[in-house]
């Protein structure tokens, strides 16, 4: 299973180098440079998982799993987690895939955000997770498409209003389809996927994770904790760091196939800091918040996952404030 995860992950590499689909720009340029060509990119790749996760679930190949619902880890780290991606010059899955191109400071963003991470998740910062409050489930007697334990579900729109969770992911594709179809697009020049092309692989990308993984559809922080683990410790490799790893050979490839393979270093000295410091906001908020914004965003909102579109808000929100205070506010 975990060399299937290294094929998931060069794919999504590929696909995340040829679209240059990052959520720290879509949030910021739709906000500040009034640009929504990589938001409407992300729209409808969330749109076509929402169907395709619902339809593979109905089928009988995969239980849908939603991420906890934990509102104060999810406001508090999603916040945090928003003004880091501002900082380390990415999202979770940008810096990853940027290593891949030659970005070094992308290397130090990336090895920051997954020590501070793991140190969230069992190491020695797990404290903090005390401090937020434990998950809030709901009790289904049928759980239907949902994966249960003890009858307990991490919860979802549908499993809030007690309704047929089709109706629910069938209203949202329809609210993202007027969104990305109905709405101008800003024109932006493009040497790889265009928003349609990209939004589609993303979302089929997905989908294909989900079926090969079982328990979940893509994640960054996760992948970044195992393999810093498996690395340095007796941790075995498992599915989601070897997608990790793949995302970077994946972009790695793409980039030089296309000949976008270029080693960047910075001269200014005060990069390197800004990105590790980005990287240490985003792995102590992905680890207290449950998820980045592959995990939340591209893989949770699908599922109309509480956690995850709280997570979302303040995902934006933390990064529009830290785009402000830094180039804004004067």
């Amino acid at each position: 299973m975990i060399w299937q995860g290294l094929l998931v992950g060069i794919l999504f590499g590929v696909v995340l180098q040829r679209s240059r689909m990052c959520f720290n720009s879509a949030f910021r340029d739709v906000k500040f440079s009034k640009d929504n060509y990589l938001l409407k990119m992300a729209a409808l790749a969330i749109l076509v998982e929402t169907i395709g996760f619902h339809l593979v679930a109905s089928l009988g190949f995969i239980k849908l799993n939603p991420l906890p619902f934990i509102p104060l880890a999810q406001i508090v780290g999603g916040f945090l987690f928003g003004m880091g991606m501002v900082l380390a010059g990415g999202c979770a899955s940008g810096v990853t895939y940027r290593i891949g191109e030659g970005y070094i400071t992308s290397i130090l963003a990336g090895l920051s955000f997954g020590i501070t991470a793991s140190a969230v998740r069992g190491g020695k910062l797990n404290f903090v997770n005390s401090w937020v409050g434990k998950p809030i489930t709901v009790n289904l007697q049928n759980p239907g498409i949902y994966n249960a334990v003890d009858g307990k579900v991490n919860p979802t729109l549908a499993t809030l209003l007690g309704i047929n969770p089709w109706i629910i992911a069938i209203i949202w594709a329809i609210i993202l389809a007027i969104y990305i179809w109905g709405t101008k697009t800003t024109e932006r020049q493009t040497t790889g996927l265009n928003y349609i092309t990209g939004g589609i692989a993303l979302g089929i990308v997905g989908i294909i994770g989900y079926l090969s993984q079982k328990t979940y559809a893509l994640g960054i922080t996760g992948g970044w904790i195992n393999l810093l683990r498996a690395t340095t410790t007796e941790t075995s490799y498992n599915w989601i760091g070897m997608e990790v790893l793949g995302i970077i050979i994946g972009a790695f490839i793409s980039a030089l196939a296309y000949k976008e393979f270029k080693l960047r270093v910075p001269k200014d000295p005060k990069t390197y800091v800004q990105v590790i410091v980005g990287g240490i906001l985003m792995g102590f908020g992905a680890g207290v918040a449950a998820g980045c914004n592959i995990g939340h965003v591209l893989s949770g909102l699908p599922h109309l996952a509480l956690g995850s579109i709280l997570a979302t808000i303040f995902f934006v929100l933390g990064n529009w404030f830290m785009y402000w205070y830094l180039f804004q506010r004067k």
